[in-house]
């Protein structure tokens, strides 16, 4: 990792050792959020300390009661310029909050407003570990690592160096089926994604990010918890549905929904998670490269879509166009 990178870590490591911390507050809006909702996941997992994750407005708005002082607030923007998460980190700051901003743009209005700025590498051709993912899991995992301290996050943040190769060889991996998922596909108005555990956030992205903001096609992000109560009644044998199996905890939510599906649609995908290279990283670790690795696949799946509906990731109908 990039000295830049540890020193801007270790500065946001450091102030949270000098506070004691009562919560975690994880803000973004879009993909941002999704990312950061899995930081959620980590935490609620591994600490007893509270944490949630909001949509930058509602954190506004609704004003949390336990934010203060005490108060970790974690926000990211892509770009460092979406307006609802600069206000967010002011919101927080005048709060009392220690704030830290996750931006590839140092100078952007998110991190100016925010106390503590972790820059990540985009498109640059950087190792994986000073991009996205790398850079936020080295964060999320230092800070758990020592609000509480376990040998465990130290094997999880030398093994993040092998992200690079991981992200290689599960695109190969998955290349094929990916893009003959976008052929099977190319003319589907609709696709349903389910996802459970850290995953669900990967379902959510996928439909709300890619699917319906890149590509217009209409999409739900499913939790295959709730499927059963509810959605699982617009099951048809015509019905499209991507569904994500887990590595992790909720692997059997996520079982039982696929053999539903299964039963009654002929346009189910199942994303096994599980099938995955994980070459270099530890049994018990699996859970949580796991999500990160679903991401770099899962975006195959979208430019599989892509290139045989021929509409670009790139195009938007409103968005950076117009006031809204």
């Amino acid at each position: 990792m990039k000295t830049e990178h540890v020193e801007q870590i270790n500065s946001v490591v450091s102030a949270v050792k000098e506070k004691d911390i009562n919560n975690i507050y994880f803000v973004a809006c879009g993909g941002s959020l999704a990312s950061l909702s899995t930081g959620d996941y980590f935490v609620d997992r591994e600490l007893s300390i509270p944490s949630k994750a909001y949509t930058s407005n509602e954190f506004i708005h609704s004003n949390p009661k336990g934010l203060g002082n005490n108060s970790l607030v974690i926000l990211r923007s892509h770009s460092g310029t979406t307006p609802e998460t600069v206000e967010a980190a002011k919101f927080a700051r005048e709060k009392g909050a220690i704030t830290v901003a996750i931006s590839i743009d140092t100078e952007s209005p998110l991190c100016q407003e925010a106390e503590y700025t972790v820059h990540y590498n985009y498109k640059d051709g950087s190792d994986a570990i000073d991009g996205e993912i790398g850079i936020f899991y080295t964060l999320v995992f230092s800070i758990i690592n020592s609000l509480n301290p376990n040998e465990k996050y130290e094997r999880v943040l030398d093994q993040l160096n092998k992200l690079e190769e991981l992200f290689d060889s599960n695109q190969k991996l998955t290349y094929e089926r990916a893009f003959q998922f976008g052929k099977e596909n190319k003319r589907e108005k609709i696709i349903y994604t389910m996802g459970s555990g850290a995953y669900y956030h990967q379902a959510y992205s996928f439909t709300s990010c890619l699917l319906m903001e890149m590509l217009w096609i209409n999409s739900n992000a499913i939790h295959t918890g709730e499927y059963f109560h509810g959605p699982f009644e617009i099951t048809d044998f015509d019905v499209p549905f991507l569904i994500i199996k887990g590595e992790g905890p909720t692997l059997p939510l996520d079982e039982r929904a696929i053999s539903f599906a299964e039963k009654f649609s002929e346009k189910v995908e199942v994303v096994d998670i599980t099938k995955l290279d994980y070459s270099g990283i530890d049994e018990d670790l699996k859970e949580y490269f796991g999500p990160a690795l679903a991401g770099v696949v899962l975006r195959q799946y979208a430019d599989g879509l892509s290139e045989h509906t021929g509409h670009p990731l790139s195009v938007r109908r409103y968005m950076w166009k117009m006031e809204y």
